[in-house]
């Protein structure tokens, strides 16, 4: 039977140990201190991390194996957070505060209001209004992988002085946020839960589109792309977000944007040009879009953001009567696409049209 949390009671060791620490992840990584007792990292209320001692979790890994295994894993995911990494460095974050024990994020969309008024002494009496606010849901699913160790590899690694071999956890932390860029892109389905559902850049209902000219047809040249763009560009600003953008383009595209641009060999490549356009701030190569395809996004937090509800951690278990130390990685990092309620977006999302 699987450890769960049903109508506040917990059923199983894990779970009952989860909600007896306010569902802190922490205690699911007990390590062995130099004395040879457990501890568990907490948070002081000043916010610094303590060391605390512990009895019902009894550890299994030294610090060094958490610190090696968290590197290990850390080093897979960052350059393949290449997408949702973007959002988060351009400060289009929103952080909930102990997300583990949140099911579902409820926000507002907002109507604008009318025009001002112009006169020549103010005393004409302009429209009195307010905007308009909708509630929504968004759903908070945990992305996760598992993997393990028996007991007798982690004590052959202690008794022999070599580390823990951490390929299946890098391999486990690549799945974990391979998931979560493609759930950014929109390629991975539609996940829904409590009437609301997480959305990508390519599969948001309310996100504009339209087709690209196609580089592998006779007649092309790469001016016809920067038309393209240009045209993107405008959807944006008719849909009243006027930049700057994020410009995303499929790994197919690779060979026509670094082709040379200009008659000169070596001046410029179609990539550069695109990025002299004004309001481009960035054009990247989104490794998992199939086909030919471009997706521009308003760097503004009411068009996309990053949630972040837990970020990438690796917990452990016992099972099979202490012989199997299970571990897995999760997090809770997603995307959260918008469109006000007159369906304005700073999305726009093009391909080249399939015969």
């Amino acid at each position: 039977m699987p450890d769960f949390i049903l109508g506040g009671q917990a059923h199983g060791n894990v779970a009952s140990l989860l909600l007896a620490n306010n569902m802190n992840t922490n205690v699911l990584r007990p390590y062995i201190g130099d004395d040879g007792r457990s501890y568990v990292t907490n948070t002081g209320r000043d916010g610094k991390p303590y060391a605390q001692l512990v009895t019902n979790a009894p550890a299994t890994l030294r610090f060094r194996d958490w610190v090696q295994m968290d590197e290990a894993i850390v080093k897979v995911a960052k350059p393949r957070l290449r997408v949702f990494g973007d959002l988060r460095s351009a400060g289009l974050q929103y952080t909930i505060p102990d997300g583990f024990s949140k099911t579902t994020l409820e926000y507002e969309d907002m109507s604008d209001i009318t025009p001002a008024t112009i006169s020549m002494d103010g005393l004409r009496r302009s429209e009195s209004d307010r905007p308009v606010f909708d509630l929504k849901t968004m759903p908070l699913p945990i992305i996760h992988k598992d993997f393990g160790f028996s007991a007798r590899q982690i004590a052959a690694s202690r008794n022999g002085g070599s580390p823990l071999d951490t390929t299946t956890a890098e391999l486990a932390g690549r799945r974990v946020v391979e998931e979560v860029e493609k759930l950014t892109l929109g390629i991975t389905n539609t996940y829904s839960y409590g009437g609301g559902s997480v959305y990508g850049y390519t599969n948001f209902p309310g996100r504009l589109t339209g087709d690209l000219a196609d580089p592998a047809a006779g007649g092309w040249v790469p001016a016809d792309t920067v038309a393209d763009v240009l045209a993107m560009r405008q959807q944006s600003r008719a849909n009243f977000h006027y930049g700057p953008w994020m410009l995303y383009n499929s790994p197919d595209w690779d060979v026509y944007l670094d082709e040379d641009y200009a008659a000169a060999k070596g001046d410029n490549t179609l990539r550069e040009r695109l990025l002299k356009i004004r309001g481009i701030d960035s054009i990247e190569t989104a490794d998992y879009l199939e086909g030919m395809q471009f997706i521009m996004v308003e760097k503004n937090p009411e068009v996309a953001r990053a949630i972040v509800g837990m970020d990438i951690t690796t917990v452990q278990w016992e099972s099979q009567g202490g012989l199997q130390i299970d571990f897995k990685v999760m997090c809770i990092l997603l995307v959260q696409v918008r469109a006000d309620q007159n369906g304005n977006t700073g999305i726009v999302h093009r391909t080249v049209p399939e015969y």
